[in-house]
């Protein structure tokens, strides 16, 4: 647990000499070199976490945050492989910023989004054993005992007047992942597992409809502009909402064990939710839009961060044996989409390009006009956990 503490306190390198940039930029035309394709460049994810950390420092990157906690995430599986002890210095700095040598932290937790970068606290204690990232793990651990609910379970998006009652597909990957992954770490499987497993269950009951893809929301008191009176649904299929849901599941799936009694239950909404998700990849470039089942609405455009997160889950899926095999060819059409979203620029840093920016929920006219930005966060970190699921050495 302890095998990377040595190696940590002496590689704290030159994250002060990197410079920071403006943030993530509407989508130009990037500009290009001559290896400017996938084929010129060995490794895409060792050049975007190299590309990303030359452009912010640990200190510049952002606060805590969700796509900040995601990114960092993507940068830790490339660390995993390549063992850079950069990669997982620069995470520890980012990380310090916000957790006291006791374990404390001035964040508060009254929204799911506020515990995504949880999952870099269990990911620290798991390789320095220094605990206070247990302290502060346990923190988010024991606000959930306290955290509001719907009337069957589900946890609202966040303990708001304008969040009361709601539930967002986007909320399942903010907590599951880190939750089952924090009952690993500190022997709390038990409940984590049976908590992620219900949350996954309860939500998918809700927002999956007929063909299987995931409405964006559901409220339950039927009081949000946008739900339906009659069932409380959102009325649109936004891709990224049910790409954080299809990352969430094969994560907790991963976790739970094979005689879990939800586990039959959430294979089948996978697996309709795959169906869906092939039904409605573009044929043209292998990638999915924004609004996943209007493909032929004007203004509809292939968003980059949810085809990552569909090709890493079909192909996590097809891996693992919760999906037919023949999810993998689907996975490797959008693998292949995706790639042709990622280039260099004429400084020979990465830019990802058609990245829709942070997002509500809404109508198909408000989700088709957002803006599609270069290297932002929610794209970066969901490229960076595709590719380390299906790039091949």
């Amino acid at each position: 647990m302890r095998r990377l503490h040595a190696l940590l306190t002496t590689t704290v390198l030159a994250a002060a000499t990197l410079t920071a940039v403006p943030a993530a930029t509407a989508d130009p035309a990037p500009a290009t070199t001559a290896l400017n394709t996938p084929a010129a460049t060995a490794d895409w994810s060792v050049a975007v976490v190299d590309s990303t950390t030359a452009r912010y420092t640990p200190t510049t990157i952002g606060g805590w945050s969700y796509p900040v906690g995601l990114y960092l995430y993507g940068q830790y599986l490339v660390f995993r492989r390549t063992h850079d002890p950069r990669y997982l210095s620069y995470i520890k700095s980012y990380v310090d910023r916000f957790v006291a040598a006791d374990g404390s932290m001035s964040q508060g937790f009254n929204s799911l989004d506020s515990m995504q970068a949880g999952r870099l606290l269990t990911i620290l204690h798991h390789e320095t054993g220094e605990d206070r990232y247990r302290v502060a793990a346990k923190r988010i651990r024991d606000r959930l005992d306290t955290y509001p609910r719907t009337g069957d379970g589900g946890f609202w998006h966040a303990d708001t007047a304008s969040r009361a009652h709601q539930l967002w597909a986007d909320g399942v990957y903010m907590v599951n992942p880190f939750l089952v992954e924090y009952g690993n770490e500190f022997h709390d499987s038990a409940y984590a597992n049976d908590e992620a497993a219900q949350q996954l269950q309860l939500y998918g009951s809700h927002l999956q409809v007929a063909g299987g893809l995931l409405r964006h929301a559901y409220d339950e008191s039927r009081t949000a502009a946008w739900s339906d009176p009659a069932t409380g649904l959102a009325p649109e299929h936004w891709c990224r909402a049910v790409g954080w849901y299809s990352m969430a599941m094969v994560n907790v799936l991963d976790a739970v064990p094979a005689g879990h009694p939800r586990r039959p239950a959430l294979l089948r909404i996978l697996r309709a939710l795959a169906a869906g998700l092939e039904r409605h990849q573009d044929p043209a470039t292998g990638r999915w839009f924004q609004v996943i089942d209007k493909g032929d609405r004007a203004g509809n455009w292939t968003e980059t961060s949810c085809s990552s997160m569909f090709t890493y889950a079909l192909s996590r899926g097809a891996q693992r044996g919760y999906l037919d095999r023949h999810y993998a060819a689907v996975a490797e059409r959008g693998y292949r989409g995706v790639l042709r979203k990622v280039s260099l620029g004429a400084d020979g840093r990465t830019e990802l390009t058609g990245i829709s920016v942070g997002t509500n929920v809404g109508d198909y006219a408000y989700y088709a006009a957002r803006t599609r930005a270069t290297n932002d966060f929610h794209g970066l970190g969901a490229f960076l956990i595709m590719n380390e699921q299906l790039r091949s050495d």
